[in-house]
């Protein structure tokens, strides 16, 4: 810290309790000067040789016979008059970043101007300033704090304009001309872990980081600090990242909580203010901010009952940036007076935003170009849908596990991103799952709508592992799963998808043939939505068994596991849920009309031995190509 002594005789100041204070010499004082709650017993000849104001004021006393004056209204109160004071005395007084406002405000309070003597002490403190306090990154911000207090003062003398400007130019310099120290605790370089890298067997520089000045600048109050971020935004010399990062800094010191995301304690009047001064202090920049940082703001408006200004700005911009976002970010815990226990209306909101940001962007190329910019490059359109779709299904498998979750959020929300593109529908599988496990009392039909969020085909060999055992699925989903499973295990092994009976050809996809219409035993909708057991799934693996067999099977092989399918069917015989290829027919076409992974309501089953011989050994071109495309 800079400092500057002023005078070179012994410090005689005494004092007798807290509000009193007198000049330890031989010569008798001649008048008290009244500062706050503080009697000052002193001389008039110093006094007066430096401050104009005292010679007016003492001026007065002398026409009213009296020998106290008044000056309550002082910047500073008793401690800067005491450093003007001494000052006049000669006495030794030492100005520090601390003391060094409030004796420049006092100073001009008292007119201790050139012209009543030279070399007074505005002279001299303004030289301290400019010569040492504005040059010294610390002191500058200990200076711009003082200055808190002694509004006006401090504004019309400009030492807070010349704080700003120091403290601005210093954090936009380059980062190779940074020498002053600086508190950086956030992420450790190595240098200040003790490791600093060699190269060539020298010991390297330590690198300063881009944000150094960004912790320093939090000890501001909230006033000051939007102050300085502005003055530093006004000199364009700094990333707008960077800014996002000083916000985020200054958020995690004044709001309590705000790194679990949740405020907790503290003032709400003063941390409300923070939130949204912090809301409009965001980089204009298109995805200047993580998006996790948002919502961590969005979260902080919504617990302190913030602007919806400030509300709606942020939802805007995390809709921009939601492909960045996590699950947990997402988890915005709802109102008190809701049973539920996440705020699911706020993400479909995101989520809608998000569709109208895509959709008006294919529509307006300009608007589309503007988007590539707040994307990171990583993101773009068909690549931030697909993140969007996995974030939305890891989101429904976490408030999934709520049991007071309405179907009906689940759903909609699930159908805002059916549409997107995505590899794999495990991410929704488990979401189904979990909200199935935690709500085992939905109906039939209700079963059956939540099932058709998934397609099957695009299921994981794990997940239809699990799918297939999996006691909480309608049965016309599991018949789904086994039938694409068995599919893709027979293109895998290499067997020829044509050889499979023509129904079941007609099943995969490009083929217009929905199968025969001969039936022998009816399955009723309620039988469809019923939850398999064990020995269902069982009969079911079996049927499709044949297929493979059928197209692949030679030898004893073959005859071995006929006849264990042979006993399976039977078994599906006694309970009335014979499937074969015809009903399976059926119900690839039924999801053909409908769009989704639903089996008809009312099937058809016949023998696997009725099928006719030539359609079973049939090997048309059309039947290849369903099967390259399902592969």
């Amino acid at each position: 810290m800079k400092f500057m002594k002023l005078g070179s005789k012994p410090d005689s100041f005494q004092t007798d309790g807290d509000n009193v204070r007198y000049v330890a010499t031989e010569l008798t004082t001649d008048i008290v000067v009244n500062v706050g709650s503080v009697k000052f017993y002193l001389h008039k000849f110093p006094l007066l040789s430096k401050s104009s104001r005292l010679q007016k004021l003492v001026s007065n006393t002398n026409e009213e016979n009296t020998d106290e004056i008044n000056i309550h209204d002082i910047p500073g109160g008793p401690a800067a008059f005491e450093i003007c004071a001494k000052f006049c005395y000669g006495m030794t007084v030492t100005l520090n970043a601390y003391n060094v406002v409030g004796a420049r405000c006092a100073a001009e309070y008292l007119e201790m101007y050139e012209t009543v003597e030279k070399g007074n002490l505005i002279y001299k403190i303004e030289v301290f300033l400019n010569s040492s306090i504005f040059r010294s990154w610390k002191d500058s911000i200990i200076v711009l704090q003082t200055t808190k207090s002694l509004f006006p003062w401090s504004e019309e003398l400009k030492v807070v304009s010349h704080c700003l400007d120091s403290i601005a130019s210093k954090a936009c310099i380059e980062t190779a001309r940074v020498e002053w120290s600086y508190t950086y605790n956030r992420k450790k370089l190595s240098s200040e872990n003790g490791h600093e890298p060699l190269w060539n067997g020298v010991r390297k520089l330590p690198t300063v980081p881009n944000d150094w000045w960004v912790e320093d600048l939090c000890e501001l109050q909230l006033d000051l600090y939007k102050r300085v971020i502005t003055t530093i935004k006004a000199k364009r010399k700094i990333s707008s990242d960077i800014i996002g990062e000083a916000l985020h800094a200054y958020a995690l010191r004044r709001l309590p909580g705000f790194s679990k995301g949740v405020i907790q304690g503290g003032d709400v009047l003063k941390c409300r203010s923070v939130v949204e001064t912090i809301v409009r202090l965001l980089p204009t920049e298109k995805g200047s901010v993580p998006c996790g940082f948002l919502l961590k703001l969005l979260r902080a408006t919504m617990s302190l009952e913030c602007g919806e200004v400030e509300r709606h700005e942020l939802m805007r911009r995390i809709s921009q940036q939601l492909a960045e976002a996590t699950v947990v970010d997402l988890l915005i815990r709802a109102p008190a007076d809701e049973t539920a226990i996440y705020d699911i209306d706020i993400v479909q909101s995101l989520v809608e935003d998000f569709l109208t940001n895509e959709q008006t962007a294919q529509i307006d190329p300009l608007i589309e170009s503007e988007l590539q910019e707040i994307r990171s490059p990583r993101f773009g359109t068909d690549v931030s849908k697909c993140s969007v779709a996995k974030l939305v299904d890891g989101y429904l498998a976490e408030i999934a596990r709520d049991p007071n979750l309405p179907l009906s959020k689940f759903v909609n929300l699930a159908e805002m991103v059916s549409s997107f593109s995505r590899p794999s529908h495990d991410g929704i599988y488990r979401a189904i799952d979990m909200f199935l496990k935690e709500h085992p009392g939905i109906s039939k039909s209700e079963r059956k709508r939540i099932c058709r969020l998934m397609d099957c085909r695009k299921l994981s060999a794990d997940a239809c592992m699990h799918a297939v055992q999996n006691e909480r699925l309608p049965l016309r989903t599991v018949v789904q799963v086994l039938f694409f499973e068995q599919v893709r295990a027979t293109t895998t092994a290499g067997n020829s998808t044509p050889n499979l009976p023509g129904s079941i050809r007609a099943l995969l996809p490009g083929n217009g043939s929905h199968g025969s219409s001969r039936s022998t035993t009816t399955n009723t909708e309620e039988d469809w939505d019923a939850v398999p057991t064990a020995e269902d799934i069982k009969a079911l693996k079996g049927e499709l068994a044949t297929l493979r067999l059928g197209s692949g099977g030679v030898g004893s092989n073959r005859s071995d596991g006929a006849k264990s399918i042979n006993a399976d069917r039977a078994a599906a015989n006694k309970k009335g849920l014979i499937m074969p290829k015809k009903m399976f027919s059926k119900l690839w076409s039924s999801k053909d009309r409908s769009g989704s992974c639903e089996i008809s309501s009312s099937e058809t089953s016949e023998s696997p031995g009725s099928t006719n011989a030539e359609e079973t050994k049939s090997s048309t071109p059309s039947a290849r190509s369903g099967r390259h495309s399902l592969s």
